[in-house]
């Protein structure tokens, strides 16, 4: 009976943490608002573009910019 109460008592609170920790987690991870060329920064950071895709497509955001 006294496993039963901790066990239930420990379910409640790890429930609890995990709707804090979702609904923050959610919130940072959607910014209103992102610069284009921050974006194409780190997509060539992680490796997902290479070094000439880069160039030309910072050259078309920075001329469409202007």
């Amino acid at each position: 009976m006294t496993l039963a109460m901790v066990t239930f008592w420990a379910l409640v609170v790890f429930a609890v943490l995990a709707l804090f920790r979702g609904s923050r987690d959610s919130a940072e991870a959607t910014p209103d608002h992102r610069d284009p060329i921050q974006i194409l920064d780190e997509r060539f950071a992680r490796g997902e573009i290479d070094e000439d895709e880069y160039h030309a497509r910072s050259s078309v955001l920075r001329a469409s910019a202007h």
